[in-house]
């Protein structure tokens, strides 16, 4: 079981944003003084408002509130109406949420995944600073090719369906052949005959947890 929380971070910084997140901690974490990673979720476009319990709709959200434990902190942002997570007042406003999650609660490691609007979100923030996360899994995302090569040393692990008519499968795919010139630790797996939701069937499986764990140290 996991104790959600919901709270609301305002960065110090004007030009950041002021954005309500849901963290959430194993319930068995809550007696014991192990670190656990962090993982930040970030949801896709279609949950984006000033109610933070739609981003239960997918995803991790999803999973926890139906009863499912993952071996994480895991905070879950939901990104204003007008907003993209790729936009530079989120990603640095992100940046500095996890930051300071990171600080209050002994973390170690940061892990990262999203899918869709947050699978942009993720590698946007990744690209930004390449040395924040331990490993990232973009779901049915896409990124800006600039400055991709920041990603040359973070163990990637991409996922999109073959029919996506939301978001090509073509953009996780130019993702894994250019960053694989310079980063043998990706992966890219597509589903056959699966159109946009690729999150589901990503989320629901355990090897997914464990290959991120397996770069926490």
């Amino acid at each position: 079981m996991m104790i959600e929380t919901v709270r609301t971070f305002k960065s110090s910084n004007e030009n950041e944003k002021q954005i309500d997140y849901i963290i959430y901690y194993p319930e068995k974490h809550m007696t014991i003084n192990d670190s656990l990673p962090l993982l930040l979720f970030l949801h896709g476009a279609g949950e984006r408002g000033r109610d933070i319990q739609q981003i239960k709709r997918h995803g991790i959200p999803k999973l926890i509130s139906e009863g499912r434990e993952v071996p994480f902190i895991c905070i879950a942002p939901q990104c204003s109406e007008d907003g993209y997570w790729d936009q530079e007042p989120y990603i640095l406003t992100l940046i500095r949420l996890i930051m300071y999650v990171k600080e209050t609660h002994n973390i170690d490691n940061i892990v990262g995944t999203g899918l869709s609007m947050g699978g942009f979100g993720i590698i946007a923030i990744a690209v930004n600073d390449p040395s924040l996360f331990s490993a990232i899994i973009p779901i049915c995302g896409g990124a800006n090719q600039l400055h991709i090569k920041n990603l040359r040393n973070l163990p990637i692990w991409l996922f999109h369906g073959r029919d996506d008519d939301v978001i090509p499968v073509e953009n996780s795919i130019a993702i894994y052949k250019e960053v694989g010139k310079i980063n043998q630790n990706i992966k890219l797996t597509i589903y056959e005959g699966v159109s946009h939701d690729s999150w589901t069937e990503t989320y629901k499986n355990d090897k997914v947890y464990k290959w991120l764990l397996g770069f926490c140290n």
